[in-house]
């Protein structure tokens, strides 16, 4: 059985809608797979596809320019046989008629764009603070022109608050605070990163702010803003207010599907793919940050990932499914690998973070520290830090049947906590 691809197709070809990780890897991936027919890719920003992890670190820091860090150049995706089409917006898409609208180089008029296979890889766009229009100063990161906007700030010597102690608000922390910066993190939940790697071991690298100079506020919702045309600082649920010269929000991100509505494809949340990364079509599919899948590796669990990898992945697989067909290529399964650079210490994550939960080895520096999800005698999940031969070790046993004796023979005994924890 052949892909929507792998046959004849018309003059259309394949489009891919965004131009971030995930829609690369899918130019890349049907070529590889021997797809010689018409490509496009059509992309919101300006710019070509470039890398995105740096721009809450290294670009912060002055360590890379905030400049697009390009992956490729106009002159390979010419070679590679796929049009850019950047600085365009796509409004809304006939499935059956297998066209969409788009709006090119900034144009009111939307031009009709003709499709036989469409990926959709538009990703997600920050969440905002509760306030209309935001005050100069408040500031969210997700491309580089937030980036250097932040950055210019940053080296004005601010005081600084970041609302949402996540990944993305844990790495803008470190690198303020690597500026020499006067930096508070306030977090909703119990702990940073909870709801993404649970209470236990979120509680450990809670501590990387405070021993590292930032003061660190949990259980504290903001509900405004203080300033007029410039943020003075934010209103929390209990009534105080914090000062700030720049406010920066990581409160998570929303998928950007909206152009999808009418279309007859299934929303949720964000677009709804099959465990093949189809979209209620076979000629229609979905990756990266604006799509949810049954996660085969977890047992078919809905899931929807905003990590790098994921996308880059999901890019590839659908790339093979368009080609060679859902017989060939097979289900989608992720463990969801993660990384993040925080106070010179990289975090490595993958797998499910729920059920008992071992930490084997802690310094109470945290300069290192491994953890492990277990579900009975299985490992389900790992967290570390500084321990990349431990996590690439915890890593292959996820999924697999090996004993959970064999996953913390290489560290200290650990201790049992209560209520289904161990430490």
């Amino acid at each position: 059985m052949s892909g929507v691809l792998g046959g004849r197709v018309g003059s259309a070809g394949l489009v891919v809608v965004g131009a971030g990780v995930a829609g690369l890897r899918v130019v890349q991936g049907v070529r590889r797979e021997g797809y010689d027919g018409p490509v496009s890719v059509i992309g919101a920003e300006t710019h070509l596809p470039y890398d995105r992890p740096p721009l809450s670190k290294q670009v912060l820091t002055g360590e890379l320019g905030a400049v697009a860090a390009e992956y490729h150049g106009r002159d390979y995706f010419r070679d590679l046989g796929v049009t850019m089409l950047t600085g365009a917006q796509v409004s809304a898409v006939d499935v059956s008629a297998r066209v969409l609208s788009v709006q090119l180089d900034g144009s009111s008029v939307a031009e009709q764009v003709p499709f036989d296979a469409l990926v959709v890889a538009t990703g997600a766009r920050p969440r905002r603070l509760p306030c209309a229009v935001p005050p100069r100063g408040v500031h969210v990161v997700r491309t580089v022109e937030d980036s250097a906007a932040l950055y210019a700030e940053l080296l004005t010597g601010p005081k600084v608050v970041v609302v949402g102690g996540g990944f993305i608000g844990a790495e803008v922390a470190s690198s303020a605070r690597s500026l020499g910066l006067d930096v508070t993190v306030l977090e909703a939940a119990r702990s940073p990163m909870e709801r993404a790697i649970g209470p236990v071991v979120a509680r450990s690298l809670s501590g990387l702010h405070e021993l590292n100079g930032v003061s660190l506020r949990c259980g504290a919702g903001v509900t405004g803003i203080v300033g007029g045309d410039r943020v003075e600082g934010v209103v929390l649920d209990d009534g105080s207010a914090i000062a700030a010269d720049v406010v920066v929000v990581g409160v998570g991100v929303v998928p950007d599907v909206e152009w999808l509505s009418g279309s007859g494809l299934p929303l949720g949340d964000g677009l709804e793919c099959d465990q093949f990364l189809r979209a209620g079509s076979d000629v229609v599919f979905g990756v990266g940050d604006a799509v949810s899948w049954p996660n085969a590796a977890v047992g078919g669990v809905r899931m929807r990932s905003q990590q790098w990898t994921t996308a880059g992945d999901q890019g590839a697989h659908a790339a093979r499914v368009l080609v060679h067909g859902s017989q060939v290529a097979g289900p989608f399964g992720h463990d969801m690998y993660f990384w993040s650079d925080q106070y010179g210490v990289k975090i490595q994550g993958a797998g499910v973070f729920a059920g008992d939960v071992e930490v084997v080895e802690e310094r109470p520096d945290l300069s290192r520290l491994v953890s492990a999800y277990r579900q009975g005698e299985l490992v389900r999940g790992a967290v570390t830090v500084n321990a990349p031969k431990q996590f690439r070790r915890l890593r292959k046993m996820i999924g697999s049947r090996e004993p959970w004796s064999e996953a913390v023979e290489f560290a200290p005994a650990a201790a049992v906590l209560g209520g289904g924890e161990v430490r």
